[in-house]
C-alpha cells in the first residue's frame, strides 16, 4: 500500500468506502454526496431504477472515472490519488462481470479465460492451462472450453465471463446487471454460483441490478439509490420492510409515486402555446 494514499480510519471489515461522493455528467447530477460501505467478504447489492448511476458507481470504484468531489477508498487506499501503474495494479484485485459478458468473439472459451492470465500474471503456459480449467470447472463449463462465444447460450456466456472475472483471484468482483436477459433456469444458476463463489473463494461482491427479488435473495446488505442519494439501505429483510415511499414504489413496481413517469420538462400547456407562437 502506498503510504501517501493510505487512510488510517477505515474499519477492517470494510473493503470499499465511499464518502461524500459527488459526480455529474454535464448539468446532470448523478451522485450528490453519497456514503457507501462495501463490507469485506459479503455480497452487497446496489439497487435502483434505470439511469440512476448504478454502473457509474462501478466505474468510479475501478478508477475509470473520477468523482467531482469526495473519496473512494479500496482496502484503505484512495483510488483516485493513484498514478497509472499503481492504479492498474490495484485493478488486478478487482474482477468485473460486464453487463453483456464482453467475451472476445474470435477466441474460444479457454482463450477468453486465459487472456487476463497471459496479460498480467506472467506465469508459465502449463500453469495458465491448469488455472483456466479450474475456473471453468468452478462455473460448470470445463467441457465447453473449445467452443466459441457464438456457440454459447446467454447463460453459458455469462458464466464464462464470470470465470474470466475470477481468473486472477481478485479480492472483489463487481457484477453489472448479471441477470439481464437470462431465462429463469440460467438466472437460478447464476444466483447460486455468485453466492457459492463468494463463500468458497472468500470474495467481496458488488451486484448492480434492478432485479430486486433475485438480488435480495443472496445479498447480505443492499443500498437503494435514486436522484443522486441513498434512499434506503439495510439487510434484505430491512429493505423489504422499508417504510420509505420511494423504496416501496421501487420494490412493488408501482407506476405512481415519488419516481415520476415524465422526465422533468416545462409545463405542457405552456410549451404547446409557445410552439404555436
Amino acid at each position: 500500500m502506498n503510504p501517501t494514499t493510505a487512510t488510517k480510519d477505515v474499519p477492517e471489515d470494510v473493503l470499499v468506502r465511499c464518502r461524500g461522493l459527488h459526480f455529474r455528467q454535464g448539468q446532470r447530477v448523478i451522485y450528490n454526496g453519497i456514503d457507501i460501505d462495501i463490507a469485506r467478504g459479503k455480497v452487497t447489492a446496489i439497487l435502483g431504477p434505470s439511469g440512476t448511476g448504478k454502473t457509474t458507481l462501478l466505474r468510479l470504484i475501478g478508477g475509470q472515472w473520477r468523482p467531482s468531489a469526495g473519496t473512494i477508498e479500496f482496502d484503505g487506499t484512495d483510488v483516485h490519488k493513484l498514478g497509472r501503474k499503481p492504479l492498474y495494479d490495484l485493478r488486478k484485485r478487482m474482477g468485473m462481470l460486464f453487463q453483456n459478458g464482453a467475451l472476445l468473439t474470435d477466441l474460444t472459451v479457454f482463450e477468453n479465460v486465459a487472456y487476463p492470465l497471459r496479460e498480467h500474471a506472467g506465469i508459465p503456459e502449463n500453469l495458465v492451462r491448469d488455472i483456466v480449467l479450474m475456473k471453468l470447472q468452478a462455473v460448470g463449463l470445463r467441457g465447453a472450453r473449445d467452443l466459441y462465444p457464438e456457440e454459447l447460450s446467454g447463460g453459458m456466456a455469462r458464466r464464462v465471463a464470470l470465470a474470466r472475472a475470477i481468473s486472477l483471484d481478485p479480492d472483489m468482483v463487481m457484477y453489472d446487471e448479471p441477470f439481464t436477459g437470462q431465462d429463469p433456469i440460467s438466472m437460478a444458476v447464476l444466483i447460486k454460483l455468485i453466492r457459492t463463489l463468494n463463500q468458497s473463494l472468500g470474495l467481496t461482491s458488488i451486484i448492480v441490478s434492478h432485479d430486486i427479488k433475485e438480488v435480495l435473495s443472496i445479498a447480505d446488505y443492499a443500498y437503494v439509490i435514486s436522484g443522486g442519494k441513498v434512499l434506503g439501505q439495510g439487510t434484505a429483510d430491512e429493505i423489504r420492510s422499508s417504510e420509505s415511499a420511494f423504496v416501496r414504489q421501487f420494490l412493488n413496481g408501482e407506476p405512481d409515486g415519488p419516481i415520476a413517469f415524465h422526465y422533468k420538462a416545462p409545463a405542457y400547456a405552456d410549451e404547446l402555446m409557445g410552439a404555436k407562437k
